[in-house]
């Protein structure tokens, strides 16, 4: 599977997305118009061992919820996840068996050698 879970309102994502020149083999979900549902998320998790390696700790609606004053379980973080698409870190690349999260330089450096 070839997949990334973007969203297009999202300059660094369009960038990265840009840098990368993937292949027509990817399939690009705009997680904004096209929600996550539970089997996708359940796949994401499984290639990166947690749902809180999925979801991001930087969003707004994080801080307005004050949820790093809370002691979230794994269950918690894939409701978040699920229930409003800011909570996934972006943009989330899948090239077949691996998974690539976030947009650290080494994270697109990562996703740019498994491309070779």
């Amino acid at each position: 599977m070839k997949k990334v879970y973007y969203l297009k309102t999202c300059s660094t994502c369009i960038r990265i997305l840009k840098e990368l020149n993937l292949s027509s083999e990817f399939i690009l979900q705009d997680i904004k118009n096209e929600e996550i549902t539970v089997q996708q998320l359940e796949q994401m998790k499984d290639l990166a061992g947690s749902y809180e390696a999925l979801f991001s700790k930087r969003s707004k609606l994080y801080k307005e919820m004050d949820l790093k004053n809370q002691n979230l379980t794994e269950r918690d973080f894939k409701h978040y996840i699920l229930h409003h698409y800011t909570f996934l870190s972006r943009p989330v690349i899948i090239v077949k068996d691996k998974i690539f999260i976030g947009n650290s330089k080494n994270t697109i450096e990562a996703v740019k050698a498994a491309l070779i």
